[in-house]
């Protein structure tokens, strides 16, 4: 394997593997620590797999269509050796020219996808070497620009003083608020707006390696990653992404949420349209001036295709490329789609099928490669599940009442028809919670309150709701643009800083800008914390855009998903909520088009939740299904994991939620700490199960003086619980361990008191003198309380077989545990040449189904220490092997 170093022999074993499962068209699950250059791996095992597989392919081109000559000559019907025709097959000369005409098409076929091919590399090649062509496109670019821009100016000077006529007794600007004609329920779909015929287009999608992750960050570090292996020179590569990260208009990327960017998106892309097929009819209507985007130009989106192709590049230097070019990187790189060999996208675009085909992504025998897809299964869960609050129902329904009012004599039959069905599910909805859509949801109380789970067809049911078709509903709003017209409404008038001319028509439109306001003050009393800016936006203007995911959450078939109803003490705090159980149905599709799918993480285990609930729930033949582990780089003795079964004075550490909270069990814990930090240098991170637990012993800490002999050694940060204020509190750990290994004295570092599945428990890296040593307090089990969890663990021993004499539902419970245990405690080693201990506080860790779950590298080295003297001792001896290494 092409590699840009030596690579490590689990590197060598990796990519054997990966290549093997490629050619095998298998579904694999790939485990590679953190530290042991798992990217790399993946880079250089697929590349390597696809060059051998385009290689393969052009030689059995070159010996068909080197075959395509003079046929032979075939035998004659009457001639001497055909023997006796049986009556149920065919005559052999049949056959012969059937598979004659078949051999002869699949060689046409194979001529034109060469010279399509040939087409493009020589267009690619010139582009790579011809500097001349870039300043060519760039001129011309700029010829156009200075040519709109004097017709722009020849337009305004003959346009001023020719007044314009009032439609309608409607403002000028406010057309563009008015839904288009809906033409059928069954219309074709919107053609995407290429003028001009290409054949690139056209061109069959080539074998290609589908690579994502979970965040933008991660894509581009995986990108630059290519760009220093043996491929970055002669890979085509496409980094796809959302247009809040890609969208180059600045008009529209003020607009800060994505929905509303997505929305106002298409509606420029139609108006487009509209304006071609508008300029022949110009003189029968007074046309409007709508906005269209001037970065959609199918010839400079061709140029920016190109640029894409002929060189690696990542979403920050495909954004800039697009600002240059004056073209959209967003539809600029779906162009590049067919020709691309390998295509960078984050989860979301692949898992969800509807971002999938609008994005041109075509799976059939294709590879895909989903890395760091430990959540998997919750990611799939959470991109096919929605809520919605009682508030933004109301607020729903008042909007669209008053847009309906203002506008009812300029909208169509089937506009108005599909408004009044969007609305009655909007009422019908608020009544299932138990309040009025007509209130205000603020001052509606509840008498009862609780949560019930039902099924979909159950809550269609009972809401009375069962006779509306929502996929044609959902389809309505995803066509017509409903939720940006009716943001663009109440932008106009339902904000009390716009200034609206009361006249007849909008009289009733102060009772809007009425009812905002007292939903937005009533949302201001209820003292939350502040939500992120983009929701806050969603929330405020465009709840109906929320509302449009709950609608499509409810088309889901009735076995797999539950609908939540969640009553507090006021309609306005209540919400609905769609949870999906089988995420397996949306993966489905992608495991049967797919050639091969890898599934790939630093820390995969336990493995039995992605077999059984993702992979065989989808159909996926056992014998499909590979496994790859790989130890770590790093030496035995680097690192040290303990399972501790009891503390300094032998009391047995079991932190059950029934025994966690007695006092002598957060004063053991206290006293562990206190012997660590004496011996432990640098940082010690402290893994709690909950927020509210830890805030409990830091509590108890401080009362019985604890704390004040722990920050005697270690200087103690608290992990916060709003996300901006993380990135505050490591700058300030890492600071303070760095100033005590430079000037010693009594302070040895710094403890970090964090908690399981929060902010620091995964992403983080831990390197170094920042993570000497990971405690982890306890077995952070979820809470099974949780209305969702036990309608999941009814789901799956419904319809799950029984693991090893075990219920499906209680192996749920332990591996979403110990799932959470491996993503903290995989926070220390990370790279070759780090050291550190790792301590499991619970005697229950030594349990074989628990430790089985536990990542094999870290197992292979743990040691169970019934007692604390032995475990202490052990901490010693790695502080002595510690300082001699260093």
């Amino acid at each position: 394997f092409p590699f840009p170093y030596a690579p490590y022999r689990i590197q060598e074993q990796f990519m054997q593997a990966l290549y093997a499962a490629l050619e095998a068209g298998r579904v694999g699950i790939f485990e590679s620590p953190t530290g042991t250059g798992k990217s790399l791996s993946l880079i250089c095992g697929a590349l390597s797999w696809l060059r051998d597989w385009e290689e393969k392919r052009r030689q059995e081109e070159e010996r068909l269509l080197a075959q395509d000559g003079p046929s032979p000559p075939r035998a004659r019907p009457d001639s001497a050796d055909t023997g006796p025709v049986s009556p149920t097959r065919d005559p052999d000369w049949v056959t012969a020219f059937v598979q004659n005409k078949e051999e002869r098409d699949r060689v046409d076929r194979l001529k034109e996808e060469h010279i399509r091919r040939k087409k493009r590399e020589d267009s690619l090649e010139k582009i790579r070497h011809n500097v001349q062509l870039k300043y060519a496109a760039k001129r011309k670019r700029c010829e156009e620009d200075e040519a709109k821009r004097l017709l722009q100016l020849s337009k305004e000077a003959l346009s001023q003083g020719a007044g314009e006529g009032v439609l309608d007794q409607l403002d000028h600007n406010e057309d563009e608020l008015i839904l288009a004609e809906y033409e059928s329920d069954d219309e074709k779909k919107v053609v995407s707006g290429l003028e001009e015929d290409d054949d690139d287009l056209e061109e069959e999608h080539v074998t290609k390696i589908y690579y994502c992750s979970r965040t933008h960050s991660q894509l581009s570090q995986f990108v630059r990653e290519v760009q220093k292996s043996p491929f970055g020179k002669d890979t085509r590569l496409v980094s796809l992404g959302s247009r809040q990260n890609l969208c180059v208009n600045e008009e529209v990327r003020r607009l800060g949420a994505l929905q509303l960017i997505n929305d106002h998106c298409m509606e420029m892309q139609k108006n487009k349209h509209e304006k071609k097929s508008g300029e022949e009819n110009e003189g029968k209507k007074r046309r409007v001036t709508r906005a269209v985007c001037p970065f959609y130009s199918y010839e400079q989106m061709q140029f920016l295709r190109d640029e894409v192709l002929v060189e690696v590049k990542d979403i920050e230097q495909l954004v800039s490329l697009g600002r240059e070019a004056k073209a959209c990187p967003y539809y600029g790189s779906r162009f590049a789609i067919p020709a691309a060999q390998l295509v960078v996208l984050p989860y979301q675009m692949l898992l969800h099928e509807p971002t999938r085909n609008a994005a041109g992504i075509k799976l059939k025998d294709q590879v895909v490669i989903i890395d760091e897809a430990h959540n998997l299964i919750d990611t799939i869960t959470c991109i096919h599940s929605a809520e919605v609050s009682g508030s933004q129902l109301c607020c729903a329904h008042s909007q669209l009442s008053q847009y309906m009012e203002r506008y009812r004599k300029r909208l169509k039959a089937k506009n108005l028809m599909y408004i009044k069905q969007i609305l009655y599910l909007l009422e019908r909805f608020v009544a299932m919670l138990g309040g009025n859509v007509n209130q205000n949801p603020g001052c509606q109380a509840l008498s009862q309150t609780g949560t019930v789970l039902k099924s979909i067809n159950d809550f269609l049911f009972q809401s009375q709701t069962d006779n509306i078709n929502l996929f044609k509903v959902q389809r309505y709003c995803e066509k017509s643009l409903i939720s940006r017209k009716l943001f663009g409404f109440v932008e106009r008038y339902g904000g009390p800083a716009s200034e609206v001319k009361i006249n007849k028509e909008n009289q009733k439109l102060a009772g809007l800008q009425n009812f905002l306001l007292t939903l937005q003050q009533s949302s201001d009393k209820e003292g939350d914390p502040p939500v992120e800016a983009e929701h806050d936006q969603l929330r405020a203007a465009s709840p109906l855009m929320q509302i449009e995911g709950f609608l499509s959450a409810l088309t889901n078939a009735n076995q797999d998903g539950r609908v939540i109803l969640n009553r507090q003490g006021t309609v306005g705090q209540s919400s609905l909520k769609f949870l999906l159980l089988n995420p397996a149905v949306h993966f489905a599709k992608v495991v049967e088009e797919c050639r091969a799918v890898i599934i790939a993480g630093g820390t995969m285990q336990p493995v039995a939740d992605f077999r059984e609930q993702l992979l065989c729930c989808a159909g996926v033949d056992p014998a499909r299904i590979v496994e790859f582990s790989c130890g770590h780089v790093i030496p035995p003795e680097n690192i040290l994991p303990i399972i501790l079964c009891s503390g300094p004075s032998n009391q047995q550490l079991e932190f059950t939620y029934q025994t966690r909270d007695l006092p002598q069990m957060m004063d053991e814990t206290g006293r562990i700490l206190c012997n660590l930090c004496n011996v432990i240098p640098g940082g010690v991170v402290c893994f709690f199960p909950s927020y509210e637990y830890e805030k409990q012993v830091y509590g108890h800490w401080e009362q019985t003086g604890l704390l004040s002999r722990l920050a005697a050694k270690k200087k103690i940060f608290q992990e916060p619980k709003k996300a901006n204020q993380v990135e505050q509190v490591l700058v300030e750990y890492a600071k303070c361990i760095k100033r005590c290994s430079q000037t010693g004295g009594q302070m040895t570092g710094a403890l970090l008191l964090s908690v399981v599945g929060g902010k620091m428990s995964e992403g983080i890296n831990f390197s170094d003198d920042l993570g000497r040593c990971v405690i982890m307090v306890g077995m952070p089990y979820p809470n099974i309380r949780s209305p969702e969890l036990q309608e999941k663990m009814t789901w799956l021993d419904k319809t799950m077989p029984r693991a090893a004499g075990q219920a499906p539902s209680r192996v749920l419970i332990e591996n979403l545990c110990m799932k959470a245990v491996n993503q903290s405690i995989g926070r220390a080693i990370r790279h070759q040449k780090d050291f550190a201990s790792i301590l499991l506080l619970d005697h229950r860790y030594a349990r074989p189904a628990i430790f089985n779950k536990l990542p094999q590298w870290i197992r292979e080295r743990t040691q169970v220490k019934p007692a604390f003297g032995s475990a202490f001792a052990e901490l010693r001896k790695v502080r002595t092997h510690q300082i001699c290494y260093q």
